[in-house]
């Protein structure tokens, strides 16, 4: 693809960045109680109807829930975008998220490690996914004076991208994008004994296929190869929302031995079901995870 035609006015894209920036600027002058499940409320009431969001979820819980009954399949489909608006309007309110993620009790034997990792200036790659708050881990370690980076996905939708990424960079940084765009700062980074948060549960192309759910997903295996390659720790992580709405229990669990990139990456994808299969409604089945 020529620059000129990855760069060419997409109508379509401006149109949706219009809504929603119109949307979440609105709801950033609410206080940040009533805001979030506001923001929930509306991705789950309105926009997943409107995207398609519902018929994707029902699909996806039908291929690895086929026994799920109907009554609980409709509360998923109200339940799983309202964490979605949530998490997408909590990204953008700043000090109060980052001020909530640090009142979350964290613990873990992750801890200890990525002390003693931050003592011997070893890197760390912090390994989390589409689950609770997925950027609550971060903002809390920051908070808690640890180095940490992000790699981030850039989204296909550059009139939405730009202001996401100014969004999430006011929670920390450096930030990365995914890619050879960001490869040489990741790298060097992580080479000083930086910590990289990576989000690691979408399809990818170039992944490999692995079992999530008992099924094929391509998934990448960066995080396993990039800490063969820098002798870094590879820590799960996870911020789960409470009943409440608007807290966190953050979990930084023990590190992945290190072996090979398919069965280090296969122990995360098996860690990550786990934590999903306990708090089913808090995973991102928006996604598109097994087109395979």
């Amino acid at each position: 693809m020529k620059p000129s035609e990855k760069l060419r006015f997409r109508l379509d894209h401006w149109l949706q960045n219009l809504v929603l920036r119109g949307l979440i600027g609105t709801l950033l002058t609410l206080p940040y109680r009533w805001r979030v499940p506001l923001c929930g409320w509306i991705f789950a009431r309105v926009i997943a109807p409107l995207a398609g969001y519902d018929r994707r979820i029902r699909d996806n819980l039908a291929r690895i829930f086929p026994d799920m009954p109907e009554p609980e399949v409709r509360r998923m489909l109200r339940a799983v975008p309202d964490n979605v608006g949530r998490t997408v309007i909590e990204l953008y309110s700043g000090a109060p998220f980052i001020e909530r993620a640090l009142a979350a009790p964290m613990h873990g034997p992750g801890l200890a490690a990525l002390e003693e990792a931050r003592a011997a200036n070893r890197p760390v790659v912090l390994v989390t996914g589409h689950f609770g708050n997925y950027d609550a881990s971060r903002a809390a370690l920051i908070a808690r004076g640890f180095r940490v980076g992000g790699l981030y996905r850039p989204m296909t939708n550059r009139y939405f991208n730009a202001h996401y990424v100014a969004a999430i960079s006011r929670i920390g940084t450096p930030l990365f994008a995914r890619g050879r765009q960001g490869m040489a700062g990741m790298i060097r980074f992580l080479r000083e004994g930086g910590i990289l948060g990576i989000v690691q549960d979408q399809h990818m192309n170039l992944g490999v296929k692995l079992k999530f759910f008992g099924h094929d997903a391509m998934t990448a295996l960066s995080a396993a190869e990039l800490a063969l390659k820098y002798d870094a720790l590879v820590v799960p992580t996870y911020a789960i929302r409470q009943e409440n709405g608007l807290d966190f229990d953050i979990l930084v669990d023990a590190p992945i031995p290190h072996t090979t990139a398919e069965q280090m990456t296969q122990a995360l994808n098996d860690h990550l079901e786990a934590h999903v299969r306990d708090h089913l409604d808090q995973w991102f089945w928006i996604h598109k995870r097994w087109k395979v």
